[in-house]
């Protein structure tokens, strides 16, 4: 049975995208290696990689920079494996911490990798190991007693948990794409998302209803032939009660439940003052640009650092176009982790716009940030799914702006149905062209309700003059969200949009390109539209004048 668990976690890896395959650090990383197991209050067991700088003595004491992460099983490094084993860092700023004097600790969740026990999908045995992690790896003979969490994804995710339980020696968190509540991170208002199937298709395939199965797949690597005895015990460990109680969670769609309410981060770091570096791409197909903002706008005082913009599941290391996130990155952990008196280089907030341009800004969204209501037009759609057709949408068109405009931030709908309570609505903004192509903005969708309220995703996309902003309201996006056809009537009688648009006209000033995320999207999101649709569908919008930068 494991064996074929284990060809089926493979073929999840290298197929579906799960996770980035880590590899081989690079081939000139120098440093020194050891394993340790620590126990959990509970007595789970976690295994831990310690990396150390080359050469340097045991009681040389170091800054720490930590991932804890279920990601980083020995035999993960299904690319450049190191034959004499060792530990998993592909994908890891190890070799720059280490130049910098870091000690770089990698840490199993529990029943991952080398550790024992349940998975617990961000509840509390996960919290509990960060913490456990953190305030051991903080007491250390080799440790400056000040330690950073540092990560992409679920490994982000458990840097936020970090700040929520806040351990002793917890100095600063940098979390990219992170998850602060994970069943919104599988359903929107109790819709599955749908996630990509990398590298064969960044079209969504796998509901969210999935995920929980693809990680105790993932959670069934075993281990690597030269790891220890105690690694293999514990990666050889599988409760089935444990593991039927885990899928029987994660397909749970009510974000109300006892389960989802208990591993919502947004009520437990509200007001953290603990230095937060956070990412979030607008364009990301795994973490979506949702509750994230919302819980950077929540955040207590700080030093806390944001960067905002036009990419996918990424930090900006690569691929942003943007030479200055590395040193930004580090400069950071340097002040708050290493204690170093210097100056972190770079706004509070980086944030990159759909036309590949970066600016600085001191809040996202910014103050003069202004909301523009847009009534819709009203109709009929049906809520049948898969088959495109007229009678699934109802549409909405301004007419060319005179000016440029630039929407930034989170848009919301507020509609008035009549319709089943098991039929959805999903609200789409899009940038019209002069010749008819549209692009998809943002998104949102909701369960059909006499007052349906929809949350689109967050974005910053300037709108040229001579463009139009379109609206349209339909049943779902098929690629996007999972949902079962209700075969049944929705009756618009009232929507309303609200846009927010910047009220001052920004000038970037900060070194950045084109993503390679956007001509992705301008590809795969862009449709024509006819010109019967443009005619009929226009509205007349007031839209704002805005003043000079």
């Amino acid at each position: 049975m494991r064996k074929v668990l284990w060809r089926a976690v493979v073929c999840a890896l290298l197929v579906a995208g799960v996770v980035a395959v880590p590899g081989q650090a690079g081939a000139d990383a120098q440093f020194q290696w050891r394993e340790e197991f620590i126990t959990s209050p509970d007595g789970t067991r976690l295994h831990v990689d310690v990396l150390r700088p080359a050469g340097i003595a045991d009681d040389v004491r170091t800054p720490v920079v930590m991932t804890v992460s279920p990601y980083r099983a020995h035999l993960m490094r299904l690319t450049l494996p190191r034959p004499q084993g060792g530990p998993s860092t592909g994908d890891l700023p190890v070799d720059m911490f280490l130049q910098a004097g870091y000690t770089y600790v990698i840490v199993d969740l529990r029943g991952f990798g080398g550790s024992n026990g349940c998975p617990d999908y961000g509840g509390p045995g996960e919290r509990s190991d960060v913490k456990t992690a953190v305030e051991w790896a903080a007491a250390q003979p080799w440790s400056s007693g000040r330690v950073g969490l540092e990560g992409v994804s679920y490994e982000a995710w458990t840097g936020l948990m970090g700040l929520a339980e806040h351990p002793n020696g917890l100095a600063a968190v940098a979390a990219f794409e992170p998850v602060p509540d994970p069943n919104s991170y599988l359903y929107m208002q109790g819709i599955a998302w749908k996630f990509s199937l990398k590298p064969i298709s960044e079209d969504g395939f796998r509901p969210g209803d999935m995920a929980g199965f693809e990680h105790l797949l993932i959670a069934t690597t075993p281990a690597y032939p030269t790891d220890s005895a105690e690694y293999k015990a514990n990666a050889s460990s599988i409760d089935p009660a444990c593991y039927a109680h885990y899928l029987a969670e994660t397909t749970n769609h009510d974000a109300n439940s006892d389960w989802w309410r208990d591993r919502d981060l947004m009520d437990k770091v509200r007001g953290n003052t603990t230095p937060l570096f956070l990412g979030q791409g607008f364009l990301d197909y795994n973490t979506r640009a949702d509750r994230i903002i919302q819980m950077w706008n929540e955040l207590g005082p700080g030093e806390h650092k944001a960067w905002f913009g036009q990419w996918g599941h990424q930090d900006c290391s690569s691929g942003c176009g943007t030479p200055q996130f590395d040193s930004e990155l580090l400069a950071f952990f340097d002040r708050h982790v290493a204690g170093k008196d210097i100056t972190v280089p770079g706004p509070r907030v980086t944030v990159g716009s759909f036309d590949g341009r970066y600016r600085s800004e001191a809040a996202w969204p910014s103050a003069d940030t202004r909301t523009l209501p847009v009534d819709l037009n009203t109709g009929r759609y049906n809520d049948r799914g898969l088959t495109p057709g007229a009678d699934r949408e109802i549409w909405t068109v301004t007419q060319p702006l005179d000016a440029d405009q630039h929407l930034s931030g989170t848009t919301t709908a507020t509609l008035t149905l009549d319709g089943p309570p098991q039929a959805t609505v999903t609200v789409e903004v899009y940038d019209i062209a002069p010749d008819g192509r549209a692009t998809v903005v943002t998104r949102g969708i909701a369960p059909v309700t006499p007052t349906a309220q929809v949350r689109l995703l967050a974005q910053d996309w300037p709108i040229a003059a001579g463009h139009r902003l379109g609206f349209r309201i339909t049943d779902v996006v098929d690629d996007v969200w999972s949902h079962t056809p209700a075969f049944a009537p929705v009756t618009v009688t009232a929507a309303r949009v609200d846009v927010p648009l910047l009220g001052i006209v920004r000038t970037p000033d900060l070194p950045g390109g084109e993503t390679d995320s956007i001509p992705k999207w301008r590809n795969r999101k862009t449709i024509p539209l006819a010109p019967d649709l443009l005619n009929n569908a226009r509205v007349t919008v007031d839209f704002p004048t805005r003043t000079g930068g």
